[in-house]
């Protein structure tokens, strides 16, 4: 548990994003080593079948995990605010929300996936595999997203480490259950999806566990529970608005996902091992956004703004140094890296790799920047702000697949993003602009 409403605001983001970092690249460590262990038993119809589904199952976990992460945005505020009475119910509300939202997405997503992976023009060669690799996915993606409410409400109180450790722990699951199901028991593309929920379940039973004994003083009591309905309006307008801006970045990648798909299996694979070092490079930025929603949650519970202005400044210097540092090591990896993956030397695969990661590299300066910004004012509590990027996002990869990639093929997929980013950097810091200054008035107490 981190107060972060007292100390260096640096050091305070430095020391609770490091954590963040270091799950988030074992995740991802996980993401190249499923993806290395399905490309080496199986064949690259299944590899690309992984790749492509990921933006179907991320959009479910990206509306999910954005729910729970705007619940986590009230328990913070309370916390900050020292308010405990009303963080128990925010955890409750955030409990009844959270199964309600499991049993109707699970339902729904599974009635319509065919449909969906059909709109998205997937090859009959991969189709097969994706259908298995998903619905399995999907049928567990109610222990994934308790797992991420569980650690949201962690994080919400400062504690970012222990998150770390239980992930650590799936990740060796989820590796190991690879290896015994598709290489063992010759289980195909259906075990590295039962290894994935399998991993799942019991990180989450870890994460429980955990609370119950460590922090049960923020769980909900008998009087917290008849007050929930209190807190449901806030947590549901704050969880809807985080889960809809995941959601929309994810269907925009969907929609970027089929324009990919047209360009053929070879592409697809080159799409997927070169999102997977775009994944991992990526993680090192995108952690510091996600620190600046506790810090600033925390900070206007406790009505300092200045110490939010002041965190803003130090987290986009610490985001441009990184993004200085990755340029460099992506254009020395990227090639061997991206072979590897797919385990081939096919020209095609592995050059349409390279350059999507060397492009999407250098428009790291504004990427940066626009998870700090986003990440800002979804602590301030703007709602629908962030809402706009995501927006113009979603317009902007829609018009790429009409037009853009048509005409430069891969070309068009690898700018499409980069594009993006700039002008969501530029609509954020105009936000931010904007609406510091009346955060300050609205968050100055009287003397």
């Amino acid at each position: 548990m981190k107060d972060m409403t007292k100390g260096n605001p640096a050091r305070l983001i430095i020391l609770f994003a490091i954590p963040l970092i270091c799950g988030t690249i074992f995740q991802q460590l996980y993401n190249l080593g499923d993806g290395k262990i399905v490309s080496m038993y199986l064949n690259k119809n299944a590899f690309a079948a992984v790749g492509m589904t990921a933006v179907i199952s991320n959009t479910l976990i990206g509306l999910t995990n954005g729910f729970t992460q705007g619940f986590g945005i009230l328990v913070s505020n309370c916390f900050g605010a020292k308010d405990m009475s009303r963080l128990r119910r925010c955890v409750a509300g955030s409990l009844f929300l959270t199964v309600l939202s499991i049993l109707v997405l699970t339902a729904g997503s599974l009635a319509v996936i065919r449909p969906v992976l059909s709109l998205l023009d997937t090859p009959d060669d991969v189709m097969q595999y994706a259908l298995i690799y998903v619905r399995i996915i999907i049928g567990g993606i109610g222990f994934t997203t308790l797992y991420n409410l569980s650690a949201n409400l962690l994080r919400a109180i400062g504690d970012s480490r222990t998150p770390l450790y239980f992930l650590i722990l799936s990740v060796i699951l989820n590796l190991g259950t690879d290896l015994l199901f598709i290489g063992k028991f010759h289980m195909g593309i259906a075990g590295a999806a039962y290894a994935t929920v399998l991993s799942q379940i019991v990180c989450f039973l870890a994460c429980l566990i955990f609370i119950l004994i460590r922090y049960r003083y923020i769980l909900p009591r008998r009087e917290d529970w008849a007050g929930l309905w209190k807190e449901i309006p806030g947590l549901f307008s704050t969880g809807l608005s985080m889960g809809l801006m995941g959601c929309i970045v994810n269907i925009g990648t969907i929609i970027l996902q089929s324009g990919i798909n047209s360009l053929g299996s070879d592409i697809m694979a080159a799409h997927v091992a070169g999102r997977r070092i775009f994944d991992l490079t990526c993680i090192l930025i995108y952690t510091f956004g996600i620190a600046m929603t506790t810090y600033t949650s925390q900070n206007t519970g406790a009505g300092q703004i200045d110490r939010v202005r002041r965190g803003v400044k130090d987290a986009l210097l610490i985001v441009t140094g990184i993004s200085a540092i990755l340029v460099g090591v992506v254009f020395l990896i990227s090639r061997p890296i991206i072979s590897w993956l797919a385990t081939t030397n096919d020209a095609t695969i592995v050059d349409n790799g390279v350059m999507y990661c060397r492009i999407g590299v250098c428009f790291y300066f504004f990427l940066g920047p626009l998870f700090v910004l986003r990440c800002t004012l979804q602590g301030l509590g703007h709602k629908v702000a962030p809402l706009y990027s995501s927006i113009l996002e979603l317009v902007l990869k829609i018009l790429s697949v009409l037009y853009l990639v048509p005409r430069l093929n891969y070309l068009g997929v690898a700018l499409t993003e980069p594009i993006s980013w700039v002008l969501m950097m530029i609509m954020l810091a105009i936000l931010y602009l904007c609406y510091i200054p009346k955060d300050a008035a609205r968050l100055q107490k009287p003397v």
